[in-house]
């Protein structure tokens, strides 16, 4: 069986001129990167701006396990088969990141013959949006410390710096550092830390900005720390926001590509799921929307993290408004929420499957409370029984929800053609039903709205604030930030906030340990459970399996 990259460089691309003359796109309005991927110009949205949106699908989950789901797959294929019978689609999905890329998984650009190319660029340094924002999030501190080191003229306190330099890379190393070391000459001495760049307010600000002018706007509005006498200071007041949007102002142009089966591809910007929003630019989104009759989308890791803050972030912030909802399952992942350990999964279990399908219901449920109709994808495994696959369309059609099998990973576009013609149908006929609208009212206090995700979504008993979540909330109150929404930071394994607790969590509470304002972004992020801003490379790294040989092909990206 051939490996997903093998499978990328065995692929015949399309010229990037003739994946953009399918949806109408000019050479005109192109900025190649070579002659495979491109940028597309700013005067290009000015022309679509007019034209009429097409419907908006939002591929999510079940909580990820180590047996895989496959999300990125199946909305590549779900793309692919959507233009197989006749529906112009657009894809729009996120950048992957260095950390992953080289740390737990390897490659993120989809799987088998669901994949977006050129793969090896894709998941490596593609057009350099990653390095633009690293750029500019790292400038912000550079000049935060060289103005500590001229002499201070708004009195920072260095106890209370907020921001954090980045890197796009996971090394726990890095979490925290003292800088400034080595006298006067190189700096004042403080702690600091690094995040990884994905979890970077630039990140979550290039993804939710709606142009240049609002990029710059929200970039000015990032808090830095605070000053002696407790006041906040602004990226703004370091004069910072000019010189940080130059570094970004062609990152902020999505990128177009293509899939396997020539489908045009928008990935452009990639927060994290469980540390950010998890969902790709509002302006690629957008883009994709104008250029299809569908657009197909993802948000990362499970529902309650990445479709949670797609639906009550992302749409609030871009006025958008998704007409279906797929839920990717598969039995292996519903099976070892039964229970069952990695290794014994390709065995038949319908016991454990029956226990685990709790983790699928609930997910249903709750995007239910968003007024959206849900369509199931079974992702097949070859290890699937016919039983196991039947009692899954059984469950769904009990439980009042339309259930798709899905073999995009080993047919391509021909494997989700049940799966496309389903969602049409759903969205045909939910059409005039929808009434989309996110889970809270942003004006609420901040617990409230804790209080209602905790309680609707990850089906908490209530919430527990630690000291410093009290002392942070207080603050964050005090500055006139209660009414944006909230960005909760917790683990994707499970609904709950502690990874170990898998299916329907019951009798905890939610523990919030921490809270940031992101003002920038808009939204103030609640951290729970262990959840780190610097991952770190497992035991084996990915890194290890890749290579590149004296002609320069590179293997083991996946």
């Amino acid at each position: 069986m051939m490996t997903d990259i093998e499978i990328a460089q065995a692929a015949k691309m399309q010229p990037i001129t003739e994946i953009a003359a399918k949806i109408g796109v000019t050479p005109h309005d192109l900025e190649p990167y070579g002659h495979y991927k491109a940028k597309l110009s700013e005067e290009l949205f000015g022309r679509l701006s007019h034209e009429q949106d097409g419907k908006l699908i939002l591929v999510t989950a079940i909580n990820p396990t180590p047996a895989g789901e496959g999300k990125t797959t199946v909305s590549v294929g779900l793309a692919q088969a959507m233009n197989k019978i006749g529906k112009k689609t657009m894809l729009a999905l996120r950048e992957p990141s260095l950390g992953p890329v080289f740390g737990v998984k390897g490659g993120a650009a989809g799987g088998g013959y669901s994949q977006v190319l050129p793969m090896e660029d894709i998941n490596l340094h593609f057009t350099g949006d990653m390095h633009a924002i690293t750029a500019a999030n790292n400038l912000l501190c550079a000049l935060l410390d060289n103005h500590l080191q001229q002499g201070n003229a708004l009195g920072i306190d260095q106890r209370q710096i907020q921001f954090k330099r980045c890197m796009d890379m996971n090394d726990r190393a890095l979490r925290n550092v003292v800088v400034g070391m080595g006298g006067k000459v190189n700096g004042v001495p403080r702690e600091d830390g690094f995040q990884i760049t994905v979890a970077s307010e630039i990140m979550a600000i290039l993804c939710l900005a709606a142009d240049l002018h609002d990029l710059k706007e929200r970039i000015g509005r990032i808090l830095v720390a605070y000053t002696y006498d407790g006041k906040p200071v602004f990226a703004s007041d370091l004069g910072a926001e000019g010189a940080m949007t130059a570094l970004l102002k062609d990152a902020l142009k999505p990128n177009l590509v293509q899939t396997l089966e020539h489908t045009p591809a928008l990935i452009h910007g990639g927060p994290f799921a469980n540390i950010a929003h998890g969902c790709n630019s509002i302006r690629a989104t957008k883009l994709a929307l104008k250029l299809g009759d569908y657009c197909v989308t993802e948000a990362g890791f499970g529902a309650d993290l990445g479709a949670e803050k797609f639906l009550d972030i992302k749409c609030r912030f871009g006025g958008l408004k998704p007409s279906c909802v797929v839920l990717v399952a598969t039995v292996r992942a519903l099976k070892y929420n039964g229970g069952v350990k990695k290794e014994d999964l390709q065995t038949e279990n319908l016991w454990a499957l029956e226990k685990g399908i709790i983790n699928l219901q609930t997910h249903v449920e709750n995007l239910h409370k968003y007024h959206l109709p849900v369509v199931v994808a079974l992702n097949r495994f070859h290890t699937d029984t016919d039983a196991e696959l039947d009692f899954v369309r059984s469950f769904c059609k009990d439980l009042g929800v339309e259930c798709a099998l899905c073999e995009v990973f080993a047919k391509g576009g021909e494997g989700g053609v049940e799966l496309a013609n389903c969602v049409c149908e759903t969205i045909a006929l939910c059409n005039d039903t929808n009434s989309f609208r996110p889970l809270y009212d942003e004006m609420l206090p901040i617990k409230e709205k804790i209080s209602i995700l905790a309680t609707e979504i990850y089906r908490a008993d209530g919430v527990v604030y630690t000291a410093q979540a009290e002392k942070a909330l207080k603050q964050i109150e005090g500055l006139g930030y209660g009414n944006i929404p909230i960005c909760v930071a917790k683990t994707q394994y499970s609904l709950s906030d502690n990874p170990a607790l898998l299916g329907k969590p019951k009798n905890y509470k939610l523990t919030v340990r921490d809270l940031k304002l992101s003002a920038g972004a808009g939204f103030v992020v609640v951290l729970t459970g262990d959840i780190m801003t610097m991952p770190g490379l497992p035991k084996e790294p990915a890194a290890l399996r890749i290579d590149c040989d004296n002609n320069g092909n590179i293997t083991g990206l996946f």
